[in-house]
């Protein structure tokens, strides 16, 4: 049955491939056009070390990233080490005691947890006396009337919105939706920060949340920007003002962005991000690939096959434990790295529920590598995400459902 699906999918299939490349070759002239905009040399591939002062390559990749996403600056630096650590880097830089913090997009990622006091953290921004309030989605979309409200009768800083789905069963919210949300709250507050999780999303669309009106954009280079071959950092960009404030927290106050050591990785992060819109590309088929097999085979996904991309993550809901840990195992078992390990479920800092991950990954906790992770909890979901060519991802892909349905590899 299987290899009938396999034979149907590249006729079925290729309509909606071509979109994807259509959003490749766009966001590849706009990487190419940021590279040729900044004069990128070979001598910014040069490093620094100590304090990092006069590293001409790392703040010419900062203006490189600030004309991709038409932003007044940006801070790409790899002290960072997840995208995590960049939002909470931006939270503390931005928020005081006393400020509230609004989450418009229901409960932010399980990492956030304890970054917000959820769990009573002692470093957390609730330890700080930072208030935290919530609107959930309604039906799939932003609830407007409960956001004017609120922002009617509070005074808040910042509001955050995530875009992926995060560990949760929501869709991914679209660009068009974020610049909706954008307007309204707008038409209320005009003071009020906002700031977007973009993890997962980048290169996904032609659009990046700053060109609708965000103020600030945050995300991880060992996820899309990265192409695969940072070896790690994060970003924030946007308003000029928000973004030194970053820095200062990240470095310290001061110095903020004038220091920050490239530490070999300026030549990583161009070559990253020059690769970012084909690999990019690659993870979205292979999403789409993935979406269509389980789909034929009487499985729900989510997003459907068919359905419009906001990231890079495919949902399979296999609605039991076993089928879940077996699913993902067989990932890690066709994987380039790591491939006799056999993954069990285990705790892991920032989670409350056992987690099991297949990472056979360069790069550790590379998401845009071919990753697929889940927490151990109803309905007992694989969140699958990128592959740095769409075919490794299709055969990889492939010999796992085979696996899973015990069929010959």
């Amino acid at each position: 049955m299987l290899e009938n699906i396999i034979k149907e999918s590249k006729k079925d299939l290729q309509e909606i491939f071509n979109t994807v490349e259509d959003i490749e070759e766009y966001n590849s002239r706009k990487v190419l056009d940021a590279f040729i905009e900044n004069k990128i040399s070979e001598t910014d591939f040069n490093t620094t070390t100590g304090y990092g002062y006069n590293d001409i390559g790392r703040d010419k990749i900062e203006r490189v990233y600030a004309s991709i996403f038409k932003a007044e600056a940006a801070l790409v630096r790899s002290q960072f080490i997840s995208g995590t650590h960049a939002i909470s880097t931006a939270l503390f830089a931005l928020l005081r005691p006393g400020d509230t913090l609004l989450s418009i997009s229901g409960k932010p990622y399980d990492t956030l947890d304890s970054v917000i006091g959820f769990n009573n953290n002692p470093s957390s921004l609730k330890a700080f006396n930072i208030n935290y309030k919530q609107i959930d989605l309604v039906e799939e979309d932003f609830d407007y009337n409960k956001i004017k409200e609120v922002l009617k009768t509070n005074k808040i800083k910042l509001i955050e919105i995530q875009r992926s789905k995060g560990y949760s069963t929501r869709e991914s919210i679209n660009i068009e939706k974020i610049e909706k949300v954008i307007k309204e709250i707008r038409s209320v507050d005009k003071e009020v920060i906002i700031m977007i999780d973009n993890c997962y999303c980048e290169f996904v669309s032609k659009k990046e949340p700053v060109e609708v009106g965000a103020d600030l954009v945050v995300g991880s280079l060992i996820k899309n920007l990265g192409g695969a071959i940072a070896s790690n950092g994060g970003y924030i960009v946007g308003r000029k003002d928000l973004v030194e404030l970053a820095s200062e927290r990240l470095n310290v106050a001061g110095q903020g962005s004038e220091t920050g050591p490239s530490m070999n990785q300026n030549i990583n992060i161009l070559k990253g991000l020059y690769f970012a819109p084909m690999v990019v590309s690659s993870a979205v088929k292979t999403a789409i690939y993935t979406a269509y097999l389980f789909e034929k085979l009487g499985y729900k996904v989510s997003p459907k096959y068919q359905e419009e991309r906001v990231d890079i993550v495919q949902n399979i809901i296999f609605n039991n434990e076993q089928d879940l840990i077996n699913y993902v195992r067989a990932i890690q078992s066709n994987s380039k790295i790591d491939s006799n390990a056999i993954v069990e479920p285990s705790e892991m800092p920032g989670y409350d529920d056992k987690i099991i991950m297949a990472s056979g990954s360069f790069t550790q906790g590379s998401s845009i590598e071919l990753s697929c992770d889940g927490p151990l909890r109803s309905p007992y979901i694989a969140y699958q995400q990128g592959s740095i060519s769409y075919y490794y991802g299709k055969i990889i892909v492939e010999r796992a459902i085979k696996q899973l349905l015990k069929e010959d590899v």
